[in-house]
């Protein structure tokens, strides 16, 4: 056997390894979630501006107050599982097949694994306060300040990391080479990571994140392939398999939401991910549809605050095409199909440039 079909099989293996484990132990999560009503206890919500979110809440309100949250526990919970299984084999058996499987490293997994878990603790934090209808927001959980500036300083302590302990400060463009940027790398990470945030507002309809996020990692693990980053192309695989699972439950009609402990771990990985593998500039790209999403509710305000009238109906945007008439399973079925172009497009920039 070739190194190059063991890595792919390293690579593959795994990531359907941890997608048999999440398919398996999410009915027990399941089970617990609406055991323990795990939901939202008041429906509905206002928008970003303040005022009531009319055109949402008559699509969605009784959806929120019946389905459980914390889904996200499918994916990060598989990830961390099967990352500790494969290295505990390893470190009690290093002579052995697990010391070749083994793909959690220092020099490419052990920081987005830490920052993934780290992100996801935080989400799960503001799901407990939202079913529990605790903390100032409306509805449960933390402010959105809160939220940003906890985002901010993970951003921060990465960036950081990188520029100091990497010594990591150039990034690449499409077609025209590296450049270095030197301490801008800093303020640069925690943009991304405060830019990726703010894509978690894709989580709004059955199946529309996990499978968004699932074309974006999927890119990602090709990427880190092609740079003869085996680990980190395995660990990407392996969040895409347990996103993979996750659909199998959350597709419609649903049966747990990701809710914060998804995305906010998903979306800090992501930009973790994007400087690993010196991707940032085509990250817009591969992630094109949280770019769009954010543009929308961007658009939305700024038309409100200069025009004193919406654009769209409602957003972000997917929201748009269900107010117009849309069925949730188009709207999701055709993003779904846009972001496996856009992946498609990011990755073959990335491997020109």
């Amino acid at each position: 056997m070739t190194l190059l079909t063991f890595n792919v099989i390293k690579v593959l293996g795994t990531s359907s390894v941890a997608s048999i484990i999440a398919v398996l132990w999410s009915p027990i999560l399941i089970d617990f979630l609406y055991k323990h009503k795990l939901w939202k206890k008041t429906g509905g919500k206002k928008a970003i501006s303040g005022e009531e979110a009319v055109v949402f809440n008559s699509l969605h309100k009784e959806r929120e107050v019946s389905v459980p949250r914390m889904g996200g526990l499918i994916i990060w919970g598989t990830v961390l599982l099967v990352a500790l299984f494969y290295y505990t084999g390893f470190l009690l058996m290093p002579n052995s097949i697990f010391a070749n499987l083994n793909f959690l490293t220092r020099s490419q997994t052990w920081l987005p694994l830490l920052v993934l878990v780290g992100a996801s603790l935080f989400g799960l934090l503001d799901d407990i306060l939202v079913v529990s209808n605790l903390g100032k927001y409306v509805g449960g959980g933390l402010s959105f300040s809160k939220r940003l500036l906890v985002i901010a300083l993970m951003g921060l302590l990465a960036g950081l990391w990188f520029y100091y302990k990497l010594d990591w400060d150039v990034i690449s463009i499409p077609l025209m080479g590296q450049f270095s940027i030197g301490i801008f790398y800093i303020p640069l990470f925690v943009i991304v990571m405060v830019a990726c945030w703010s894509g978690g507002i894709i989580d709004g309809l059955d199946g529309l994140s996990g499978g968004t996020f699932a074309s974006i990692f999927g890119a990602f693990t090709i990427i880190a392939f092609s740079q003869g980053k085996v680990d980190l192309a395995t660990f990407c695989a392996v969040i895409t398999g347990t996103l993979f699972a996750f659909l199998w439950f959350n597709i419609p009609p649903a049966r747990f939401y990701m809710s914060e402990t998804g995305s906010l771990g998903l979306v800090a990985v992501l930009a973790t991910v994007a400087f690993l593998t010196d991707s940032v500039l085509v990250l817009p790209v591969i992630a094109g549809l949280l770019v769009l999403e954010v543009a929308s509710v961007i658009i939305q305000l700024v038309s409100k605050k200069i025009r004193k009238k919406k654009i769209f109906l409602s957003t972000p945007i997917h929201h748009h095409f269900e107010a117009i008439g849309w069925p949730a399973y188009k709207v999701v079925m055709r993003a779904w199909i846009i972001g496996i172009v856009l992946a498609i497009i990011g990755v073959v920039l990335k491997l020109i440039g």
